[in-house]
């Protein structure tokens, strides 16, 4: 069985906006982060985006746009991501989907795909939805506080990705 860190996309790889990141141009890859992700690699995590995109839904981005973004992370941080399952859903505008997070749908797809050890891996989120996902499937968390005081969730926090991924690293 293979060990995971399965990543939310906005606010961890990238900077988050208060609207929508769907242009390459918009996005921002905070220092360390492809250090933090190599480090991860390195010691033999898999490295799965699992993603929320209700923008999708809302019609103001597409599936591709979604995809162009990743690609532009994957080139940013060396090609080191393994996958990525997106939610294009928003309960406004379609259908409840267990795929959006804090449902745990898309983990529970790549935790198959990949036939991944839970109790190995880990969820770094930095929103209560994320590590709710994360704790639906049994995998340990980390919340990415960004330095803001918060109140205690997860397994640990860390003020970034390089900070949560020594601190995964240091606790195995």
């Amino acid at each position: 069985m293979k060990k995971a860190i399965f990543l939310d996309r906005d606010g961890v790889l990238n900077e988050d906006r208060v609207d929508y990141v769907y242009r390459t141009e918009d996005m921002v890859i905070p220092d360390g982060v492809a250090e933090g992700l190599q480090m991860l690699k390195e010691a033999g995590y898999l490295l799965i985006v699992i993603t929320n995109q209700a923008g999708i839904a809302k019609g103001l981005y597409t599936r591709d746009d979604v995809m162009r973004c990743h690609h532009y992370i994957q080139t940013k941080c060396g090609n080191v991501l393994d996958d990525i399952y997106y939610c294009p859903h928003h309960p406004d505008f379609t259908s409840r989907s267990l795929a959006r997070k804090p449902e745990s749908l898309l983990l529970e797809k790549a935790i198959a795909k990949y036939n991944i050890d839970v109790s190995g891996s880990w969820m770094f989120g930095d929103a209560l939805r994320d590590i709710q996902a994360g704790r639906r499937v049994g995998v340990r968390t980390v919340y990415i506080t960004h330095n803001i005081p918060q109140p205690p969730v997860g397994d640990g926090h860390a003020a970034s990705l390089l900070e949560a991924s020594r601190y995964v690293l240091s606790v195995g």
